[in-house]
C-alpha cells in the first residue's frame, strides 16, 4: 500500500469517526451538544483536523443526514419485502409503520434529515443520491397504490408529509402515541388506492 493509499484510508476512518461520534451525541444529548470542540475532544483530534474535514456542524448534521437517508431506504425496503405477498394495503401500511418506527428509534438522524439545515439540498436536480433514494424507496411502494390520473411523485409526497406529521407531532408530545396504530391505519385506507 502506497503512502497516500494510507492516508486516504487514514482520513476516511477519521470521517467516519466523526460522523459516528456527532451521532451518538446527538441521539443521546440532542443536536444542540454537537459543538466542535466537544467533537475534537471526544474523537481526541485538534479542531482544526475536524476543520480539515467539515467546515462546521452544519456539513456534520449533512453527513449524518446522508448516511441516514441510506439506512432509511434500507429500513423501509425491508419492511415492505417482508409484506410483499400480504398485498397493498399490507404493504403500505408496512412501510408507514416502518418510517414512523425509524424517525422514533433515531431521533437526531431524522432530525438531521427532516428538520435542520444540514446544506443538502432536497427535490432538485443536484438532491445528493442517498436522499433521492430514500424517496425512491417510499414512491416505489406508494407509486401503485396512487389511483387513477394521480402523479405517484405527487402521491408519495403527500403521504410522507402526513407520515412526517405523524412523526414529529408525536414526538413532540402533540399527539397520544399511543393512537399510533389508527393513524397508520386511517392514512393507510383513506389515502391509498387499494
Amino acid at each position: 500500500m502506497s503512502v497516500q493509499e494510507r492516508k486516504e484510508r487514514e482520513r476516511a476512518a477519521r470521517e467516519r469517526l466523526i460522523v459516528a461520534t456527532a451521532r451518538e451525541l446527538a441521539e443521546r444529548q440532542g443536536w444542540e451538544a454537537v459543538t466542535t470542540r466537544r467533537l475534537a475532544e471526544r474523537i481526541e483530534y485538534s479542531q482544526p483536523v475536524l476543520y480539515s474535514h467539515f467546515r462546521g456542524k452544519r456539513e456534520i448534521i449533512g453527513a449524518v443526514a446522508l448516511e441516514g437517508a441510506t439506512e432509511l431506504a434500507a429500513a423501509l425496503r425491508a419492511a415492505t419485502s417482508s409484506a410483499a405477498a400480504e398485498g397493498p394495503h399490507a404493504r403500505v401500511t408496512a412501510l408507514a409503520r416502518g418510517y414512523l418506527d425509524f424517525a422514533a428509534r433515531n431521533p437526531a438522524v431524522y432530525d438531521a434529515l427532516f428538520q435542520l439545515d444540514g446544506g443538502l439540498a432536497y427535490a432538485q436536480e443536484d438532491t445528493p443520491e442517498p436522499l433521492k433514494d430514500a424517496f425512491a424507496a417510499l414512491l416505489e411502494c406508494l407509486g401503485e397504490v396512487a389511483g387513477d390520473g394521480v402523479h405517484p411523485g405527487l402521491f408519495t409526497e403527500v403521504f410522507w408529509a402526513s407520515l412526517h406529521g405523524i412523526a414529529t407531532l408525536t414526538r413532540a408530545g402533540r399527539l397520544p402515541p399511543g393512537e399510533t396504530a389508527q393513524r397508520v391505519e386511517l392514512l393507510v385506507g383513506r389515502l391509498a388506492v387499494l
